[in-house]
């Protein structure tokens, strides 16, 4: 059995809850490795739209075991709100969840901390959602942090939010900003403790036994390769690293445990927040794509930007994460464009770049050089045989192959489960497509 980790290639919103739920069959356990509750992958479900932000897409799939890492930035209120959502729908969320206890919180001031933080940055906004994830990973690298498993010992608990509010507090009355109730928080977050404490444990030796058991495992990544924090746009970025390195320190599990690294690639490109775009369309067509995509944050609600597909920003993923297979999404969305741009190199200065390069100041410059193709003109919507995709639709794959280096191994055409394409011959060795067809029957 193999074990995955599926991420997202682009700047997010790639589409990675739909495949995580669809190869979820393949796999005994599914664990998340990084980011917050600012993470959100849409699954639908019968027709029914689910978006999850901080528990594994697996949860949907009986018996599958799901876990939360130590690289996770938790917010106990928003995990027990989405653990009530999925129990309304009669989905189990009991023994088959596990929170690392080394995980760190998100705590109410973080949350301040960081509203603080972006006002001050003025036009220089880094687009977060201020939902305190970067403040809570600032605290766990100064070494000051409180963790879940701080949860279980409310001695504990309350002397470590004392300590960090005394501090914090003196910093929001230097800015001007009211001070903030350690007894309060202590009082709130003793609460969430008893609601949280049976699912903690130790994630690392629960995957550590789960490999010696020969159980499949699928590492669930959030955002995008190039959001990530040390190989991502600096500093519009997220605060964790979404990237395949952020598995083994997000779970504490070794790379020799990892067989494959399978990249989730939009077949355009879409950005939500600030920072540079270089392929972004600010005219009819981006809000063409913007409109037919429905490209709204699934956990923010923001409207995304949109351009066309770049292939430099890709191939980066590719090499970083070493992925040699992708599942292309949303290229319905397309369907009804005559011609089709794609982004094959960067011009700087008038020389043709080697490689993608992550300061700002160079990307806002870059000179996108493009390649246009045919469209296909014709609907693949819910498609899921291969041979009935339009000869120049396979064009544009090939291209977009040839370009990140990385062969399709499955083609999502819409949003429902059954919305897609298997390549088998590219599946083979990453999962069983037989498994998927048989949960799709």
């Amino acid at each position: 059995m193999s074990n995955v980790i599926v991420l997202g290639t682009q700047w997010g919103d790639e589409g990675k809850g739909k495949v995580v739920d669809l190869l979820a069959p393949c796999f005994d356990v599914v664990a998340r490795y990084q980011g917050g509750h600012n993470a959100g992958h849409t699954v639908y479900l019968n027709g029914r739209k689910l978006v999850l932000h901080l528990i594994p897409s697996g949860i949907l799939h009986p018996g599958t075991l799901c876990l939360i890492g130590n690289g996770v930035a938790f917010h106990p209120k928003a995990f027990l709100e989405e653990v009530a959502a999925l129990e309304a729908l009669g989905i189990s969320v009991d023994n088959n969840l596990v929170v690392s206890r080394n995980a760190h919180l998100i705590l109410p001031y973080h949350l301040l901390l960081e509203s603080i933080a972006e006002e001050r940055r003025g036009n220089k906004k880094i687009g977060t959602t201020s939902r305190g994830i970067g403040p809570s990973y600032e605290d766990k690298v100064a070494r000051c942090g409180v963790r879940v498993g701080d949860l279980l010992d409310l001695g504990i608990l309350e002397e470590k939010i004392a300590e960090n509010v005394a501090e914090k507090n003196e910093l929001f009355r230097a800015l001007g900003f009211p001070s903030v109730d350690a007894g309060e928080i202590f009082r709130e977050y003793a609460a969430y403790a008893s609601k949280v404490e049976r699912y903690i444990g130790d994630v690392s030796f629960l995957l550590a036994q789960q490999t010696a058991q020969g159980k499949a495992i699928l590492f669930e990544g959030a955002q995008g390769s190039l959001l990530d924090v040390d190989h991502g746009t600096y500093p519009y970025v997220t605060s964790s690293n979404s990237t395949a390195g952020g598995v083994c320190t997000g779970l504490g599990i070794s790379p020799t445990k990892i067989d494959a690294v399978l990249g989730v690639t939009k077949a355009y490109t879409t950005r939500v927040g600030s920072g540079p775009f270089p392929t972004e369309m600010s005219d009819e067509r981006g809000r063409r794509l913007s409109e037919r995509g429905n490209e709204f944050g699934a956990t923010t609600g923001r409207p995304r930007r949109c351009g066309w597909f770049d292939a430099v920003g890709v191939s980066h993923s590719c090499r970083i994460n070493g992925i040699e297979k992708i599942v292309l999404t949303k290229p319905d969305v397309l369907d009804a464009f005559e011609t089709i741009l794609v982004c094959t190199s960067y011009g700087y200065r008038g020389e043709k770049l080697a490689s993608f390069p992550t300061e700002p100041w160079i990307l806002e410059k870059i000179v996108p050089q493009y390649r246009e193709v045919k469209g296909w003109k014709k609907p693949i919507h819910g498609l899921t045989d291969a041979a009935s995709l339009p000869a120049a639709f396979i064009d544009y794959v090939k291209l977009i192959e040839d370009l990140i280096e990385a062969r399709v191994a499955i083609i999502s055409t819409g949003v429902e489960r059954k919305d897609s394409i298997l390549i088998d011959e590219e599946l083979g060795g990453i999962v069983d497509p037989r498994k998927i067809r048989a949960s799709l029957a």
